[in-house]
Formats: C-alpha cells, structure tokens, sequence
C-alpha cells in the first residue's frame, strides 16, 4: 500500500490524503458524533418530561398529605370497627371478613378468607392514609392453586 501511494503523482497524494481525511471526518461524525447526540438529546428530552410531571405532581402532595391528616385526626373519634366496616365495604372485602376484634392497645385484629391480595393491600394502605391505621404484624397464606390471587390473612392494626 504504501508503494502504492508513493507511485502516485504529487497532486493525485493530496487528493488521496483528503479523500481520506474526509471519510474519516464522516465515519466519526455518523458513527459515533451522531448517535450520542441523538442519545443525549432523548435524555434531556426525558429529563424535561419528568421535571414537568413532577412539577404537577408536588400540588397534589402537599393536598393529599393535608387531607390524609385531617382524615387520621377526624376518624381518631371514630370507633375502629366501624373504620374497618365503612372501608371493607368501600373496598369490597365485606364478604371475605371473617372476624374483627379490638385489641387492648388500641388496635384491632381482622381475619380474612379467600381474599383478593391486591384488594387487601390497597386496603391497608387506604386506611394508612385516610385513618393513621398501620399495620403491626400480618399473616398471609395463599389459596390452592385453581385460586391465584387469593389468601387467607390475618392482620393487627394499629393507632
């Protein structure tokens, strides 16, 4: 290759250094220039969109935070078995209760059969955020196989 070059004219050398300085300027510029400047331009794209949404979401945060502690401190007069009615009935869990009981530190204890689990959860956390109510200990076991997606539970909330 190189025999090669140095046969070629003066002028043909430099038409051959520049071919090549230019396919080279192209190779870094389509090859790796580009793609990155695609990849960084969809980042930031991205990173505008989740400033945004966040931006709207921070409103709504500070609402839902109020209105759960006005909840919390207005449910405290309310009875927890009535708490815990009022919100297996919202959720539709009536039919899967099988027992609440109080608790002697002010809590109550509630067992469930063939339960939805996904309902059971939304459950324990609408009465984390509507009532204070957290959860102190629990006991889950799922169902027989042709029953996916529904156990028996056992669980103590607490003020």
């Amino acid at each position: 290759m190189k025999a090669w070059f140095e046969s070629l004219q003066p002028r043909e050398r430099i038409f051959v250094l520049s071919a090549t300085a230019v396919i080279a300027l192209a190779i870094l510029y389509l090859g790796i220039w580009r793609p990155l400047d695609k990849a960084h331009s969809a980042m930031q794209a991205s990173v505008q969109t989740w400033g945004s949404a966040l931006s709207e979401l921070r409103p709504l945060q500070e609402q839902l935070q109020s209105a759960s502690l006005s909840g919390a401190q207005a449910s405290r007069n309310e009875s927890l078995v009535v708490i815990i009615d009022n919100s297996l009935r919202q959720r539709g869990l009536y039919g899967a209760l099988q027992r609440s009981q109080p608790t002697a530190q002010n809590g109550i204890r509630v067992e469930f059969e063939n339960a939805s689990f996904d309902d059971l959860i939304l459950w324990l956390g609408d009465l984390a955020t509507a009532h204070g109510l957290q959860l102190q200990s629990g006991s889950f076991s799922s169902m027989a196989a042709d029953n996916a997606g529904r156990v028996n539970a056992t669980v103590t909330l607490e003020r």
